[in-house]
């Protein structure tokens, strides 16, 4: 009986790819894991995470790539927004950044430290309002959570790549930004699909299993942090759009 508590404890820090699909399908179980957890087990989900990350940032860029060798680019969502001058500016700017470094590696080291750093903000915000709240959780279970919540995005990310080998190009208007003709609601709208619904629910019930928060406070919770979130990212989505016909780097 004595040895089994660290033979336990030591089992989470193994790559058990196993968990992974467990967690989405029996959310249950796996939030109750991350609850009798004393040590971090977010490595392993953001890894995943930084993995099919790749692979969607990879097949888009070659997609860009080909499309533009074949004299195929496509123009951005916001297109109808721009100016001529800006239009202008941006079809130079094409002709200049077909490079691998501009198509690749730009866009790699950016969106990789988009995700870790939205990963801890997102974790601090939420230990920090349920500290508020009353709730007893750590930093660590703040990060293991929002970490393990991630992985419907990664499931996400996989039926991008699909989508895309089988469409043959990029995504131009992820998640609901097509139904909007305003520029700020379609930035608003690109991070809303189903995946952050299930993203939010996973997080509601890690959170109330790690802090020992009433359900009610957990939705709070989660609900003030993905709104900032989101209009966060559709603020500097939109300012972006503004300023992208007189930067070189708007094409990615």
């Amino acid at each position: 009986m004595t040895e089994s508590t660290p033979l336990a404890s030591r089992s989470t820090h193994r790559f058990d790819f196993k968990q992974l699909l467990t967690f989405l399908i029996h959310p249950g179980q796996g939030v109750e894991r991350l609850a009798a957890q004393e040590n971090s087990t977010w490595l392993m989900p953001m890894l995943v995470l930084n993995i099919t990350f790749l692979l969607t940032a990879l097949v888009s860029g070659y997609l860009q790539a080909h499309a533009a060798a074949m004299g195929q680019t496509g123009l951005p969502a916001d297109w109808q927004w721009w100016t001529t001058d800006m239009q202008n500016n941006y079809m130079s700017a094409i002709q200049a950044t077909q490079g691998p470094v501009f198509v690749y590696i730009i866009p790699l080291v950016i969106g990789l430290a988009r995700l870790w750093l939205v990963w801890a903000i997102v974790a601090g915000m939420l230990h920090l309002l349920s500290t508020l709240m009353g709730g007893r959780g750590t930093m660590r279970s703040a990060l293991n959570v929002v970490a393990w919540a991630g992985l419907v995005f990664a499931l996400r990310d996989l039926l991008r790549v699909i989508f895309m080998l089988i469409a043959g190009h990029p995504i131009a208007s992820p998640g609901l930004s097509g139904l909007s003709s305003t520029l700020f609601m379609s930035k608003l709208l690109e991070s809303v699909d189903l995946f952050l619904v299930w993203h939010a629910f996973l997080l509601v019930a890690g959170l109330a299993a790690t802090d020992n928060l009433p359900v009610k406070k957990s939705v709070a919770t989660i609900a003030i942090v993905l709104v900032l979130l989101v209009l966060v990212q559709a603020g500097l989505g939109t300012l972006s759009a503004g300023l992208g016909g007189m930067m070189i780097t708007r094409p990615f």
